[in-house]
């Protein structure tokens, strides 16, 4: 008996056993040991511990997501644009100095997403923010590079230890060692 087989007659007896009184549970017990080759205790475990697997009803645990929403996502998006791809802790503290600007240029917010986008937390920011930072990572970095014309202008002592050119001066010389 394959695994899917036996998994599909443990459903099929678990109802019937489930809703059985005392007096038939044995006989259904029996066809059961007979059936999956085990022995009386483990079946009875079995089915007492048996459940399907179904999704779960009702509300998810914990508190409900406010920040999952495009209302909150834009303007954040926005001002982290605008305000040159500040880390999310940064980003926390400018939010209050950054949406009088943003709701002059875009329109008004609803009170509800202004008062989420000041309570937000840096850690969700980032969460917020994941799938766009993937766009702007290039953003940002220096690309300068040390040419030749920097070190044509910076003069470098290669020398220094050539003590031919040391002059010790004497008490009463106003030479200066370099």
């Amino acid at each position: 008996m394959s695994p899917r087989s036996k998994r599909e007659y443990r459903e099929a007896v678990y109802l019937r056993y489930k809703n059985a009184p005392r007096r038939e549970k044995t006989a259904i017990l029996d066809e059961f040991c007979a059936t999956c080759g085990c022995h009386r205790k483990h079946a009875i475990r079995v089915l007492k511990r048996f459940k399907r697997f179904t999704k779960p009803k009702g509300k998810r645990r914990g508190k409900p997501t406010i920040y999952q929403n495009e209302a909150i996502g834009k303007p954040l998006k926005e001002i982290w644009l605008k305000a040159n791809l500040p880390c999310s802790k940064r980003l926390k503290v400018i939010l209050p100095l950054w949406l009088p600007g943003y709701v002059e240029l875009f329109g008004q917010l609803p009170a509800d997403v202004t008062s989420a986008l000041l309570r937000i937390s840096p850690p969700t920011i980032d969460r917020l923010l994941k799938p766009i930072r993937i766009h702007y990572t290039k953003r940002g970095r220096s690309t300068t590079k040390p040419g030749t014309l920097l070190r044509k202008k910076i003069l470098i002592k290669t020398n220094q230890w050539d003590e031919s050119r040391w002059v010790y001066p004497s008490a009463h010389s106003d030479i200066v060692i370099p």
